[in-house]
């Protein structure tokens, strides 16, 4: 039977380790003139000019990742009134007032994440774990629900230090335990976090400059 799983971005699920999960967001500001629109459960990138975006946004993918976002808030340019959103839609803002965004940015946090597509059987998705591997359809989402459409590319599993997600497990789910297809919820966390303690680190390198 196929999974009943859709794709969803990534989910805070835990942290790694012994520590108290909070999961508390930490509040960023996104540009109110950015264009690129945001989603509920998609990854996103400190800027330099002190804004974040979305992944995709800094040429090459030289910029490791700040963490997830999870919603926004701004005051709206037609009504005036104050609004909650599970996404950026790209415009929208008055730019007299700040776009604030909810970021879950701990580089201990645990997400899961679907698989873009089948991964042949529990034995082989066993395999995976300790794997890295990049996104499917990274920067896209639903305007309906405001919730990111990216999955973990399986296409992608790779021992590459550079891949922005490390998979560390899979999610119990009676409901998503077909490995024929598409939807098996893999726990991960994320590579390379520009919040870790020694600075995001890109293609194996340690990067101390930020950006």
């Amino acid at each position: 039977m196929a999974n009943t799983n859709g794709a969803f971005g990534l989910r805070p699920v835990g942290v790694q380790g012994s520590g108290a999960n909070t999961t508390g967001t930490t509040e960023y500001r996104i540009a109110s003139g950015n264009t690129n629109a945001i989603y509920q459960g998609s990854p996103v990138i400190p800027l330099s000019t002190g804004f974040i975006d979305i992944v995709g946004a800094a040429a090459g993918g030289t910029v490791g990742l700040l963490g997830v976002f999870w919603g926004c808030e701004y005051v709206s340019s037609t009504t005036g009134e104050k609004v909650f959103s599970n996404y950026w839609p790209g415009s929208g803002a008055d730019s007299n007032h700040p776009v604030k965004a909810f970021v879950y940015d701990n580089p201990s946090q645990t997400y899961v994440i679907t698989s873009s597509a089948s991964l042949t059987s529990e034995a082989t998705a066993r395999g995976h774990v300790f794997a890295n591997a990049n996104f499917a359809a990274g920067t896209s989402g639903s305007t309906t629900t405001g919730i990111s459409s990216a999955t973990l590319g399986v296409s992608t599993i790779a021992t590459t230090a550079a891949l922005h997600l490390r998979v560390i497990g899979i999610q119990d789910d009676p409901e998503n335990q077909d490995y024929t297809a598409a939807g098996i919820p893999l726990i991960v966390r994320l590579n390379n976090c520009f919040g870790a303690p020694n600075g995001a680190i890109v293609a194996g390198t340690v990067a101390n400059t930020g950006v």
